[in-house]
């Protein structure tokens, strides 16, 4: 059964073996290109492609404890001491819309870096059915391993040209529940932006704890981005959520949501038709200034 982040990532999409060839490619010769297969048909009207002029843009490989991660990194050229920010992606993995979101925050002056967080158990973006990706990949992602390969994340950006006195992190649909919880990982962590992603759920071995659960633990302040018409996750659940937020430490009092009138899950997505414009445009300005208040940028 899909959780809530999953079943909002599930609307309006396809089952690409009846679009395309059946066909996969190496992951390392896709990261940041094409589009996940479960994820068509692409909105290609609206899709962003931010320039990468005067950047540094592409993959790289980490090493955690002796497994080569890749990751799609932006930066601008030639330069040290920037903020950082972690970009985590929705369960199709670092397609082109995460790298060029990422690309969009290295204009901004940052080093973004968007690591590949399912590759060992899987390539997110050759399955053409997103209940397969689900049981096969996505399920058997330990949350103590993503916050394991976000610290060796970390310690990358250190050495190659991050300032970690402003580090931050945002992620989108199941990157915004890991968002909500690295904040509460990582005493590193500046301030957070989590995108639709699930607050409430299910626990098990790999996910023993849900953002609802560690808003004593908030090392950083988090801004929610929700829409008011994501069917995934209710209103209900961001009271719920709202509610532990207010019994919570400090960090997480200071923690604030914004809802999107008429705007359904993955609204940011601008390859796809969940995509409002208006509600990305004022997300990402959000996003910036909540950076930027909170010492990161």
């Amino acid at each position: 059964m899909l959780n809530q982040d999953q079943m909002g990532d599930s609307l309006a999409l396809l089952d690409r073996r009846s679009m395309l060839p059946n066909r996969r490619h190496a992951l390392k010769a896709t990261l940041g290109m094409g589009y996940a297969a479960s994820v068509l048909p692409i909105m290609a009207q609206t899709a962003i492609k931010t320039p990468t002029d005067g950047l540094t843009a592409g993959e790289v490989t980490i090493d955690v404890k002796g497994f080569s991660m890749p990751a799609f990194r932006a930066m601008p050229a030639g330069k040290k001491n920037l903020p950082v920010v972690l970009v985590l992606s929705e369960i199709f993995g670092v397609h082109e819309y995460i790298a060029d979101v990422a690309v969009r925050f290295a204009r901004q002056g940052y080093l973004a870096i968007a690591p590949e967080l399912f590759v060992r158990q899987g390539d997110a973006q050759g399955y053409g059915e997103v209940a397969k990706l689900v049981a096969e990949v996505i399920s058997k992602v330990p949350d103590a391993q993503v916050a394991g390969d976000l610290d060796a994340a970390v310690a990358w950006a250190s050495e190659n040209g991050g300032d970690l006195s402003r580090l931050g992190v945002t992620g989108f649909c199941w990157g915004g529940r890991q968002t909500w919880l690295y904040a509460a990982h990582n005493p590193r962590i500046k301030a957070a932006v989590a995108w639709y992603g699930r607050v409430v759920g299910s626990q098990s071995a790999l996910t023993p704890k849900n953002p609802v659960d560690i808003t004593g633990q908030l090392h950083a302040p988090v801004l929610g981005l929700y829409g008011e018409d994501d069917t995934g996750i209710p209103l209900t659940a961001v009271q719920t959520m709202k509610d532990a937020l207010a019994r919570g430490n400090a960090n997480a009092k200071a923690a604030q949501f914004v809802l999107y009138k008429a705007a359904p899950h993955a609204f940011h997505a601008d390859y796809r038709p969940s995509y409002r414009k208006e509600a990305a445009d004022d997300g990402w300005k959000r996003c910036l200034d909540w950076f930027k208040a909170h010492g990161v940028a």
